[in-house]
């Protein structure tokens, strides 16, 4: 997986900066706001249908990367005014025009930004350079003519002019983005704003949607190496398809998680709408879920619950035409939230998957990972070193678990 060439980023994203900042445009700002089992084998699946197409485009719209947003910033109750953001993120499939999605979820006054730009190219809002998004939205912008290329750094730029306070925030990207005040330049590992960037393809067979939690986000793994292991999937796709990481660290499947400053964001349940069945050109959903409900207070203590909130999202994506791959839930013991309690609670919720009826098919993440000697523990060569989260060579064990029959399509209960 190539390395980020950090210089040239730094070089052009101050060029960018420069450029933006006098580019900055006047103008009048916009204001946006029967139940289908899965067919099997082969069959392909409908793509789910963004609800922002711009109406002018042609081609195939599909998700190259996405930043869910996870929670409101600290300290942010003014928002950035007059700040610069280059948000920096790594696509999975190519495009000849792009489109991008700003969201304002966490913000309490209107957000608005003058201009934004992708890969330098200005980027417009229903024909307009400023937009609006109301608190609480997201807006999709126009199509961008602007050659996208596949499993590449992109850069994203956007001035706020104001409000959008406080900030709805994506922390913990294992990126380094940028920020400017028009004077200086500094690093940031999170990203703002922009939670979405779409692509024309017009031969792109969909996309993978995996919604999850930190395992997914890529806790503790190397940044700007890429090594979450949505990215190692998309390697391992050669990036023919777009892949989304939906990932939230800390995120439940049946809880909010919403405390001030700290992570988790709204549960899979709640946000399953916005992050798995909007996004551009979804084929196969991934639910990489549950493992938080069983060791975060507070605890689930019913596998039954978990379960049924597993297969309440595969209802859900079935009822949109999507494909389910679920995965099992991997080791914890010797993490401080472990008790041999919890860990029961883990195996049934395994236990299950694996008998099927769950999902359309399983990736056995537990079985993949966990210690032959010690099936309770993280085998230590892809141990991170808290004992929950993985290192860059347990995520790459991870994303080469699914290959391209899940998107293709495999029979009920199969396993990866």
């Amino acid at each position: 997986m190539p390395s980020r060439q950090g210089h040239t980023l730094l070089t052009a994203l101050v060029a960018g900066t420069a450029a933006l900042a006098a580019a900055v445009a006047v103008g009048t700002s916009l204001v946006t706001s029967t139940r289908q089992a899965p067919p099997a084998g082969t069959q392909a699946q409908p793509a789910a249908r963004h609800p922002a197409a711009p109406a002018h485009s042609s081609g195939t719209w599909v998700v190259t990367w996405t930043g869910a947003p996870a929670q409101p910033e600290p300290n942010t109750a003014q928002g950035y005014t007059g700040r610069i953001i280059h948000n920096t993120v790594h696509t999975s499939i190519g495009g000849d025009a792009a489109r991008i999605t700003l969201s304002n979820l966490f913000g309490t006054t209107p957000l608005v930004v003058e201009q934004a730009t992708v890969a330098t190219r200005p980027v417009t809002f229903r024909g307009l350079r400023t937009v609006t998004v109301a608190a609480g939205r997201q807006v999709v912008s126009d199509a961008v003519t602007v050659p996208v290329a596949p499993d590449a750094d992109l850069v994203v730029g956007l001035h706020a002019a104001r409000g959008g306070e406080p900030v709805t925030l994506h922390p913990s990207s294992h990126q380094t983005s940028y920020q400017s005040d028009g004077a200086l330049t500094w690093p940031t590992t999170a990203w703002r704003y922009l939670t979405a960037v779409d692509v024309r393809h017009d031969g792109a067979p969909g996309a993978i949607v995996v919604i999850g939690d930190s395992l997914t986000a890529g806790t503790r793994s190397t940044t700007d190496t890429d090594s979450r292991w949505p990215d190692v999937l998309s390697d391992r796709l050669r990036h023919r398809y777009g892949v989304a990481n939906q990932g939230i660290a800390g995120n439940r499947l049946l809880r909010d998680s919403l405390k001030p400053g700290g992570a988790g964001g709204p549960s899979g349940a709640h946000r399953f709408d916005r992050d798995v069945l909007s996004v551009a050109g979804a084929r196969t959903v991934i639910v990489a879920l549950g493992i938080n409900d069983v060791q975060q207070a507070p605890q689930e203590t019913d596998a039954r619950r978990v379960v049924a909130g597993l297969r309440s999202l595969t209802d859900r994506a079935h009822a949109q035409g999507l494909r389910v791959i679920g995965t099992t839930l991997t080791p914890f013991q010797g993490y401080a939230t472990w008790t041999p309690e919890r860990n029961a609670v883990r195996l049934a919720v395994n236990e299950r998957i694996r008998a099927g009826g769950v999902f359309d098919g399983f990736a056995d993440f537990d079985r993949a990972v966990r210690d032959p000697y010690a099936p309770n523990r993280i085998l230590p060569a892809y141990d991170s070193g808290d004992r929950l989260h993985l290192n860059d060579t347990g995520y790459r064990v991870l994303g080469r678990l699914i290959g391209p029959e899940a998107v293709t399509g495999l029979p009920r209960t199969a396993a990866f």
